[in-house]
């Protein structure tokens, strides 16, 4: 790679956990900005890894504190502070554990470690958003059979039944993040299948509503916790469908859920970058939070910049004291946000279904976009992304 002269005088960006899609994208991001990108990965083959945009990979288990001794290794090698992008919850998790060691030598903009503990931990969460009188829907917490049958009496069905966190076990055992219950008998049923996989798990009343209805805003809060970017979007489509992450996306401005979102952080006294998202319930028009990211870029990161916010770069500016981009504020934007792969899978189950013709997907996707992988300068990821979809088809077809 040649550097440019902004380049030469720019302190690294370090992209911790760059074998995830937000990885992918923030290093991307910031290399497009002229800044130089060290990524940080714990699986050497995934296809993140294959992007020509870092200067150097490094391989480290991302997940323990095996990361702060690789940033103390790396230190030594860097003229001035890099800024820390920890792309993953455990990533923002080890980090804010061993702020303080770390300050001395990165820039590290995180709350507190309780206040990231209490978000990454839905049930520490939902329990304080209860407390706190901020929008969610009937809760209730599953820490054994019989708490699940006492919900089975009271709740209202549907629910969505799901862990606090994805550990191993449930990542063993499904690749889905939540699942969608209809009637009591269901719901013991699956607490049954889905308590061998987790310690606790959590069920909530079901917000009735299109994909649409999702709305997000991502922001940057400074030190002071003043919000210096907020940018608000919706998906259109997810994958897996119903309880999955969105892999199709426009901007989309809604001022209830920017406000929303700058009151629940700034009534931690937050820093650092900050997502919400939230869903319209169909029956009732109000807004209810699903959940929040703490820490780190999104998927939705790429869209505010695939649209003219630059939500990253302004962060990498004020962490350093560089004078703030012009571009923060959000306008009408136009640029979607698409992760082929999934979006294909996702519309080839509406169309089996009758939910979506072909032509009504051409449609959808007309336009300017931006893709989640593909890019012509970097096309190496998005090759071994769609080579390692093709694997994972055929060992499930053989069974292996």
């Amino acid at each position: 790679m040649v550097k440019s002269k902004l380049q030469n005088e720019s302190p690294y960006a370090i992209v911790i956990c760059l074998d995830s899609l937000s990885g992918i994208q923030t290093a991307r991001i910031l290399a497009q900005r002229g800044i130089p990108v060290i990524g940080i990965a714990k699986k050497p083959d995934h296809f993140a890894c294959q992007t020509n945009v870092c200067e150097k990979i490094l391989i480290t288990d991302t997940d323990s504190d095996e990361l702060i001794h690789t940033l103390e290794t790396l230190r030594p090698t860097l003229k001035d502070k890099a800024v820390l992008f920890p792309c993953s919850d455990t990533s923002v998790l080890v980090l804010a554990r061993h702020q303080e060691k770390l300050d001395a030598s990165y820039h590290v903009m995180l709350p507190p470690a309780g206040v990231i503990e209490m978000m990454v931990d839905k049930v520490r969460f939902y329990q304080f958003a209860q407390a706190h009188n901020f929008p969610i829907t009937e809760t209730s917490f599953l820490c054994s059979r019989k708490d699940a049958e006492e919900a089975a009496r009271k709740l209202t069905f549907p629910v969505i039944l799901k862990p606090p966190y994805r550990p191993d076990e449930w990542r063993k055992h499904t690749r889905e993040k939540a699942f969608k219950v209809l009637n009591a008998e269901e719901l013991l049923s699956r607490y049954d299948q889905c308590s061998e996989w987790a310690d606790s798990l959590i069920v909530q009343g079901w917000i009735e509503g299109p994909d649409t209805n999702h709305v997000t805003c991502n922001c940057y809060f400074d030190s002071n916790s003043e919000p210096l970017v907020t940018f608000t979007s919706r998906k259109l489509r997810q994958w897996p469908q119903k309880t999955g992450q969105g892999c199709f996306g426009e901007a989309y401005k809604d001022d209830h859920v920017a406000s929303e979102t700058i009151n629940l952080y700034q009534s931690l006294g937050f820093r650092g970058l900050a997502y919400l998202e939230m869903k319209r319930d169909e029956r009732t028009g109000k807004y209810f939070i699903i959940e929040p990211n703490v820490g780190r870029p999104t998927g939705r990161s790429a869209t505010a910049e695939a649209n003219g916010v630059e939500l990253l770069y302004t962060m990498y500016c004020d962490t350093i004291g560089r004078p703030l981009p012009e571009n923060r504020e959000q306008k009408d934007g136009t640029v979607k946000w698409i992760y082929l792969r999934q979006d294909t899978q996702s519309a080839l189950t509406s169309w089996f279904h009758g939910e979506l013709t072909l032509r009504e997907w051409l449609r959808s996707i007309r336009g300017p976009k931006w893709d989640a992988i593909y890019s012509r300068t970097d096309p190496a990821p998005f090759w071994y992304d769609m080579w390692g979809a093709v694997k994972y088809q055929i060992k499930r077809k053989l069974g292996k």
